[in-house]
């Protein structure tokens, strides 16, 4: 089976004009997830990140090495490292055999309060090796709730059913980073995620000045009064971002324009935004 796997990866790498690597990566953390979702540690792990992104709008070039999942639960690493060595130990005729011995787990993000894990390990489809890494956030808000879905598969093996975050909660936490990191923010998938999504997607009523106020909460982050620098000319303009940013676009099926013109776009769409959910914040401080 893991022969014949390889090679339909391999046409369909051709086919879709994609990294034949990246999409080996893709493939076997699919698997992963659906063996996740086969156990009773199902609802422990939100799906988030890039994986979820390409699900809500098809670009083949975007970057996707690693899995993200929001942890519910206590982050406890040897408990995580106990779930994954179990998850890996699932077997399933998909042509993807993990190593359960390999799982390792290292902490993250140890300067925030919400903190989180890292997980790696080893998986084998044919005489390919490929390295996992899963990102565990712990304790980050989910307003306005989570989603059932159906994520869609690159072979023709059953469907993931999954839990996984709103179009809000995504946005809500990139402006948060955008917003925390400020110029020093080299994140340039956050820019371009949140200007793909409003483009794509309508976002009605206040469930996302809801998220963004309950994520800002969360992380300890004030919402912005003013314009925060990366939405600003300035931030658009310095060469260092112009440079990372054509850097980063360079490797997308969308051509969203330059710096300038995505930062303009951002401002209009995430400023009224803000505005609404700092008047959530401040009606419930007078209740």
């Amino acid at each position: 089976m893991g022969a014949s796997v390889r090679g339909r990866l391999l046409n369909l790498s051709k086919q879709r004009r994609q990294p034949f690597d990246l999409l080996l990566n893709n493939y076997v953390l699919e698997r992963l997830l659906y063996r996740l979702s086969q156990t009773a540690y199902r609802d422990r792990f939100i799906l988030k990140g890039a994986m979820l992104l390409t699900n809500w709008f098809e670009d083949p070039l975007r970057p996707t090495r690693d899995l993200d999942l929001l942890g519910i639960g206590r982050d406890d690493p040897d408990e995580m490292v106990r779930i994954f060595q179990e998850v890996c130990g699932v077997s399933y005729n998909d042509g993807v055999v993990f190593d359960p011995k390999s799982v390792a787990v290292e902490r993250i993000r140890e300067q925030t309060e919400y903190g989180g894990l890292r997980i790696t390990a080893n998986a084998q489809v044919d005489t390919a090796q490929v390295r996992i890494v899963i990102d565990i956030a712990f304790g980050d808000a989910v307003e306005p709730g989570l989603q059932e879905m159906d994520l869609p598969v690159l072979l023709d093996f059953p469907a993931l059913h999954l839990r996984a975050y709103a179009r809000e909660t995504v946005i809500a936490e990139k402006f948060q980073a955008m917003v925390m990191l400020g110029r020093a923010n080299s994140r340039m998938k956050d820019l371009y995620d949140i200007w793909v999504l409003s483009r794509n997607f309508e976002f009605k009523g206040d469930a996302l000045a809801r998220a963004i106020a309950a994520t800002f909460a969360r992380r300890q982050t004030e919402i912005p009064k003013e314009t925060p620098d990366a939405l600003t000319s300035a931030f658009a303009q310095a060469p260092a971002k112009i440079a990372q940013w054509n850097s980063f676009v360079e490797d997308v099926s969308f051509k969203p324009g330059t710096l300038a013109e995505v930062v303009k776009d951002l401002n209009a769409f995430l400023t009224p935004q803000a505005a609404t959910a700092r008047a959530l914040e401040d009606k419930k401080s007078t209740q």
